[in-house]
């Protein structure tokens, strides 16, 4: 495919997206930060052809709004092989395989950028965010799946085999004989880190200890209302999160960890996880800063639009 020149995209705006398991969110920033346009629309699960063909209308929808054909970065629930050039690792499964990258760029005919979510989430806060400043940011998603994501010094770290920062799927660290041997996850695995801290396990959590379901808000307001079993659920879910990110500190020891996803909102995280993780952490003190996201749940958008 012949790729447009550069000069052929206006240097005025950038476009960011945030394909999630769930959602698919389009941002359009100016060059210097500001939102210029934004729009959300559910994720067509499941079918590969759909999802190119939303991505290109929201794009096409975007720029007829703005009035600029800008750059277009993208986060995506996975990475793309650098041996083959195919989605790996991905948790929206129906992406797997394919290559995603060179089939959006046909469509929009242009260069696409596209970059791991979590690492655009940690783009975003290390550079305009909570982390700002900070030289080694590591960011954490928690919601429909569990990811994470390095930047040092302003640039994200993808490693050589592009996986890092997928912290999500290590097994959940000093485990208590009832976590064992773990549940599977789609990965093929058990035990990792994801099936004890996304969003659904968290709801399982609840729904296989206290006998019906109920949503993560629902959970955590019960919890602050005292119900002595919503208690429970989330005094496990602070400690199974300070030991995954203790374990994340011995290794990176990073000065920043920014969470995201829809768990970041649970505001006694902040304080609860922090006041745990010193027992497992190979350190007499920690100063390593677990912050909530500035831009919400718009950062890992706004770091797509940042991977031009």
């Amino acid at each position: 495919m012949s790729e447009p020149s550069h000069s052929m995209i206006e240097d005025t705006a950038k476009i960011g997206i945030d394909l999630g398991g769930t959602k698919i969110e389009l941002i359009v920033l100016s060059r210097d930060g500001q939102e210029l346009y934004r729009r959300r629309v559910a994720s067509p699960r499941g079918d590969y052809g759909t999802t190119l063909r939303t991505l290109r209308d929201l794009v096409q929808a975007a720029e007829e709004a703005v009035g600029v054909r800008a750059s277009v970065g993208i986060g995506i629930p996975g990475i793309v092989s650098r041996r083959t050039g195919l989605v790996k690792n991905a948790n929206s499964t129906w992406l797997i395989g394919h290559p995603f990258d060179r089939d959006l760029e046909e469509l929009l005919s242009r260069p696409v950028r596209v970059e791991n979510d979590a690492n655009c989430f940690a783009l975003s806060e290390a550079t305009d965010g909570s982390a700002s400043g900070k030289a080694v940011v590591f960011g954490v998603i928690l919601g429909t799946g569990v990811g994470g994501g390095l930047v040092v010094n302003g640039g994200i770290v993808q490693g050589a085999n592009a996986i890092a920062g997928e912290w999500g799927h290590n097994p959940l660290p000093w485990p208590e004989a009832d976590e064992l041997p773990g549940l599977e996850c789609y990965c093929s695995r058990r035990g990792c880190i994801e099936t004890f801290l996304s969003g659904p396990a968290f709801e399982r959590d609840y729904r296989q200890k206290i006998g019906k379901a109920l949503g993560a808000a629902a959970i955590v307001e019960r919890a602050e209302a005292g119900d002595p079993q919503a208690v429970a659920v989330l005094e496990r879910y602070y400690d199974r999160l300070a030991r995954a990110l203790a374990h994340l500190i011995n290794i990176v020891d990073p000065a920043a960890i920014v969470l995201g996803g829809g768990l970041s909102q649970i505001r006694s995280l902040y304080e609860a996880v922090p006041e745990r993780w010193s027992r497992y952490i190979f350190s007499d003190t920690v100063d390593t800063q677990l912050l909530p996201p500035k831009h919400g749940d718009a950062s890992g958008v706004r770091g797509a639009a940042h991977l031009w």
